[in-house]
């Protein structure tokens, strides 16, 4: 992995683990002498075509939530990669999440499961992320709300 380091501030800029294979030019941005992140990045840089989703849910087409957090989790994540491919584009072009949960605990408390969620549908391209518990959602059996931003290069 080549690590190059511009000039002004001291930041790090990592490709992503997959711009060798996959050319999605977006880069991992990482400051000098901070701890690497576990499942996210600290901030992301890509030029392209911007593809934005609103808040995504478990749900499936008919509007039926998945039952329990975990599988509302994974059927969130599973349209938004439908919603990304709508657009052209794949989850390596993720620049950023933001997960809205009730819960932050049942979140904690499933991180090994979650995580095994998001890499079957997403990989091992982790963008910037941010998690906020809220009070509750729209819908008021779902448990999580996504919002994605992907960033197609040209």
């Amino acid at each position: 992995m080549s690590v190059t380091t511009p000039k002004g501030p001291h930041l790090a800029v990592l490709p992503t683990a997959a711009e060798g294979e996959t050319g999605s030019g977006a880069q991992v941005l990482q400051p000098s002498g901070w701890p690497l992140p576990k499942g996210y990045a600290n901030g992301m840089a890509a030029e392209g075509r911007i593809v934005v989703t609103g808040g995504v849910i478990g749900w499936d087409a008919e509007e039926r939530l998945a039952d329990g957090f975990v599988a509302q989790v994974r059927q969130a994540l599973s349209n938004i990669a439908e919603i990304l491919a709508e657009a052209g584009a794949r989850p390596e072009h993720l620049v950023r999440l933001t997960w809205y949960v009730v819960d932050m605990d049942e979140y904690l408390a499933n991180l090994r499961e979650l995580g095994k969620s998001y890499r079957a549908t997403f990989g091992a391209h982790y963008p910037a992320m941010a998690l906020v518990q809220v009070v509750r959602l729209v819908e008021k059996a779902a448990r999580v709300e996504i919002e994605a931003t992907a960033v197609i290069p040209r």
